[in-house]
């Protein structure tokens, strides 16, 4: 899990969410389920793996001579690392832009919205406590 901090793409996160659905999947059964209906072969489905084991966010353990995968992280924890990434890399680590595209798109449900409103407070708190 030491390069967990490196840079995870779209469908490697698809990908993650997808072994995160089943628990614990081998190659085959992946390529079966996610590849097939992405149009991937079974050696990209084990090369995005085997990334995905480098960067630490899947572990493998062997089963009965077959190689087993795992998520290291659940999906909360993956996601949160793809949004700080985007934040830093693309945002320049500032979220007014994220903030700005929401508010354009007016598109945001009323749990939604409460939800953010529910960080902005736990924002504020946390910043008064300081």
């Amino acid at each position: 899990m030491a390069n967990r901090n490196r840079s995870i793409g779209d469908q490697e996160l698809a990908l993650l969410q997808s072994i995160g659905q089943l628990g614990e999947a081998s190659v085959g059964e992946v390529a079966a389920g996610f590849g097939e209906a992405r149009g991937l072969a079974r050696s990209t489905v084990l090369t995005m793996m085997e990334r995905l084991r480098a960067k630490g966010y899947l572990q493998r353990r062997r089963v009965d001579g077959l190689y087993r995968y795992a998520a290291t992280a659940g999906e909360d924890d993956v996601v949160q690392g793809a949004v700080a990434a985007f934040v830093e890399k693309t945002l320049q680590g500032s979220v007014s832009p994220f903030v700005a595209f929401m508010a354009r798109r007016g598109e945001v449900s009323d749990d939604e919205l409460a939800e953010l409103e529910a960080l902005v407070a736990r924002l504020q708190s946390q910043r008064a406590e300081d």
